[in-house]
């Protein structure tokens, strides 16, 4: 495909949107942003401000060069991640945030097999009533990191018996293969204080304080609990290590 040639007109528009925000030798990540985003929520209008991240094969801060390959990149090969900010989330004193992983059949089509559509929509209610917060939608981590079609062959051996660790495993995975790392740099770039994190989960605690994070607190996040969720739920709890506390209600109802 021919490389597209940018008008000047759309680079000065585009240009202070637009930033390297970290390296790796032959990689970099662009963020661009913050983008007027009006959401429903519950009925109501809320606005956010989005960004959106790109983890690319060309560093460099010729932003022009980089909008200009775009056009001949196979983007679909690419996972773009991005992240619903707040608030004024740069100078808060608290800010909730949640890292959020991407789930094609929770968050989109509602499924009730998991409890991630749930979870997405509270951790945005949770962020607007507090008043200051981000989510960050973390676009390469379908099914803890294996990915949707592998994700769909999990699907099938859990309707034959297997957990959600048992059917990961079983198809060569390990149980979790997430990782944080670029979410974490986009995290830094937007905000240097202290952040209290929404999870129930403690390798996401443990990926941002080893990072260098300053962490203020946790929040838990349960609830949606019904037939079709109730052994995920327990797996999350025995096998993964998520933490439930005796006041946070039943995990397992019947």
């Amino acid at each position: 495909m021919e490389q597209m040639k940018l008008g000047s007109k759309v680079f000065s528009i585009l240009k202070d949107k637009i930033q390297l925000i970290q390296t790796e030798e032959d990689r970099g990540i662009y963020l661009v942003g913050p983008i007027r985003l009006p959401v429903n929520l519950d009925g109501e209008t809320v606005e956010f401000k989005w960004y959106c991240w790109l983890n690319y094969d060309v560093v460099t801060e010729d932003y022009e060069r980089i909008i200009e390959r775009l056009s001949s990149s196979n983007l679909a090969e690419y996972q773009q991640s991005s992240v619903l900010v707040y608030g004024d989330f740069k100078n808060a004193d608290d800010a909730l945030i949640r890292m959020h992983s991407i789930c094609h059949t929770g968050d989109i089509f509602g499924s009730k097999r998991c409890d991630c559509g749930y979870q997405l929509k509270q951790s945005m209610k949770k962020i607007t009533e507090h008043g200051v917060g981000a989510l960050f939608y973390l676009a390469n981590h379908e099914g803890r990191g294996i990915g949707l079609f592998s994700k769909a062959m999990a699907y099938v051996l859990q309707e034959n018996g297997y957990d959600t660790v048992e059917a990961n495993e079983s198809l060569g995975f390990v149980n979790d293969s997430r990782n944080y790392d670029d979410a974490i740099q986009v995290l830094k770039t937007l905000r240097i204080k202290p952040v209290t994190l929404i999870t129930n989960n403690p390798k996401k605690l443990e990926a941002l304080e080893n990072a260098g994070l300053l962490l203020s607190g946790r929040v838990p996040l349960w609830g949606d609990v019904s037939e079709y969720n109730k052994k995920y739920l327990e797996t999350k709890v025995v096998k993964s290590g998520h933490i439930k506390e005796d006041n946070e209600g039943t995990c397992c109802n019947d």
